[in-house]
């Protein structure tokens, strides 16, 4: 375990508090106009998925766990949870459902992610930023709404909502950040 400083620590890094470990949802600075800056997080227990909110002096000292972050590649989804592979040595990891979180949406077969492991135990997973899903359903199209700044409702392949501009139909593939659903641009494929 190494000591950090508490204003040191960003969103999926991992801590041990009492022997427990924690991943940090959100990590805030707060610097009052009076008195001694804080350390806002939010945290998520990994044993059990208990959300907390801990605030610490930004001097204060936080136990950073030792985390091991390899690229792994999603192959399936079973009853147990989310089964990737290691490129490297071919070792498959079973994430379970709960880590993996309302995020599995995204998972596409071959998808390369960041998996995160404490002692051989998936406890964290990051998807690629970025996304190209197929559009199934969206109004169509309106003469003379062209280009403005008006966005209209829109359902992806895999069942998730977002707002894409006037002139993109069902069918279009479209590049969407996996963090909020937002619309990017069209695919280039």
């Amino acid at each position: 375990m190494v000591k950090v400083i508490a204003s040191t620590l960003r969103k999926g890094n991992v801590v041990d508090i009492d022997d427990k470990l924690y991943v940090v949802l959100t990590a805030e600075n707060i610097h009052p106009g009076k008195g001694t800056p804080v350390t806002q997080l939010d945290m998520r227990r990994i044993s059990d998925g208990v959300k907390i909110s801990e605030r610490y002096r930004t001097t204060e000292q936080v136990e950073r766990a030792f985390v091991e972050d390899r690229p792994h590649t999603f192959l399936y989804e079973d009853s147990d949870g989310y089964t990737f592979m290691n490129p490297e040595n071919y070792d498959q990891v079973t994430v379970p459902k709960d880590v993996m979180g309302d995020q599995s949406v995204y998972l596409q077969e071959g998808m390369e992610c960041m998996l995160s492991t404490h002692n051989g135990v998936p406890i964290a997973i990051e998807l690629p930023a970025r996304v190209v899903l197929e559009i199934v359903d969206t109004e169509p199209t309106v003469k003379g709404q062209t280009a403005s700044s008006s966005y209209k409702p829109a359902v992806l392949s895999n069942g998730v909502r977002t707002m894409v501009p006037p002139h993109v139909s069902a069918g279009t593939r479209v590049v969407v950040m996996t963090a909020d659903a937002s619309y990017v641009e069209r695919a280039k494929d």
